[in-house]
């Protein structure tokens, strides 16, 4: 764009000078001044000379014998009010053409679009901390809002008032059952592999080789076999609810829904957590039975006891208890996978990016919680036995 100040018969050299009125700057401009003509040295110069001089507070323009502009100018005025807002001096455009100020005014209405790209600006270490700690905050206010309102869809289903998509609950408990087993069983059998080589080195030192099948069983029934499972279906099926949900944000249908009066927690999540939370004790009782399975393997193959031994070893040292607290952090971290893959679908972003962000970040956030809690229930209990 290039407009006219009327002095078309002059013949003006390009140039930008300084003038210095008590506490003010001028900056003034002369001749046609776009992107052929326009003085980048010249600049430089002056504001090199405007950085010498620290008693000005004011910086104006002079466009009085201006012929003609375009977009160079915008530069030149960007320039000038990024060197004064570093050194808080007040910058004033009333001389400048009517078009300039209505371009300057125009894009500062829009905000600059947040890409990708990562803020060259370097925290210090205290204020890198106080980030993290005010993200984190919010991330537990965030979770701990969405799990009251999934307690809330739980009440409201009990009472016949929710939404429940029972064609939802139905496929879920399919998906995180059947479909499911081909994995946790080769996981589990692996796990008990491991559990059984490591012990039979340790105790066949001191002639206790029998006793691999007590530590299989025990860490497969009161640890492992659900923490390996949570972990599992936190790679499996929670990165699944976290993809789905937020494709389905992406395409608007949860606006779609709230539109119509539904639920997205009763109609999408609850049916989820439900049918997880039912399926993983079953899926937490299939990993104990494979993972004694492997331990077996070894215990015939290394430790050389034969099965019926390793049977009545294991039946000796497996107590209800065991196999009972195995199952109920199997339903907890059921319900652990569940929500923290719904809750990243519902809050992810409207583009493919964040569906896919959303997916990592559920699963990592999963296994973080199934290990936390999973900790936190075994000190627990440790506590009330004494």
């Amino acid at each position: 764009m290039i407009e006219n100040n009327g002095l078309e018969n002059e013949d003006a050299p390009t140039t930008v000078s300084l003038a210095r009125k008590e506490d003010r700057f001028c900056l003034m401009l002369e001749g046609e001044w776009n992107i052929h003509h326009a003085q980048g040295k010249q600049i430089d110069k002056v504001l090199s000379e405007m950085e010498n001089d620290g008693q000005v507070r004011v910086v104006e323009f002079d466009t009085s014998k201006l012929r003609s502009w375009d977009s160079s100018l915008l530069l030149l005025v960007s320039r000038v009010e990024e060197w004064s807002e570093k050194r808080h001096i007040e910058v004033r455009r009333d001389a400048l053409p009517t078009g300039v100020n209505d371009l300057i005014a125009l894009s500062e209405e829009v905000p600059e679009r947040q890409t990708g790209r990562k803020d060259s600006r370097k925290l210090s270490l205290l204020a890198q901390l106080g980030t993290f700690t005010l993200q984190a905050v919010k991330g537990g206010e965030t979770a701990l809002n969405f799990g009251g309102q999934v307690v809330l869809s739980l009440g409201r289903m009990l009472k016949g008032k929710a939404t429940f998509d029972w064609r939802l609950f139905w496929l879920t408990m399919e998906e995180s059952s059947a479909r499911a087993l081909p994995i946790v069983g080769l996981i589990s059998f692996l796990t008990g592999l491991i559990l059984a080589f490591v012990g039979a080195i340790q105790l066949r030192q001191f002639g206790a080789g029998i006793y691999v099948a007590n530590l299989v069983a025990v860490a497969m029934a009161r640890e492992m076999g659900a923490i390996m499972t949570g972990v599992i279906m936190a790679g499996r099926t929670g990165a699944a609810f976290a993809a789905q949900i937020g494709s389905m944000k992406v395409s608007e249908e949860i606006d779609a829904l709230e539109t119509l009066a539904i639920s997205p927690i009763d109609f999408l999540v609850t049916p989820r957590m439900l049918a997880l939370c039912l399926m993983m004790p079953l899926l937490v009782l299939y990993s104990d039975a494979i993972g004694t399975l492997g331990g077996m393997v070894v215990g015939i193959s290394v430790v050389k006891v034969s099965w019926i031994q390793y049977w009545n070893q294991t039946v000796g040292s497996m107590a209800m208890p065991d196999i009972i607290t195995g199952l109920i952090k199997g339903a907890v971290f059921g319900c652990i996978v569940a929500i923290t893959g719904c809750q990243r679908g519902i809050n992810s972003e409207n583009n493919a990016a964040a569906v896919g962000n959303a997916a990592t970040s559920a699963v990592v956030l999963a296994i973080t919680w199934i290990v936390a809690t999973d900790a936190i229930a075994d000190v627990i209990q440790n506590m009330a036995r004494l």
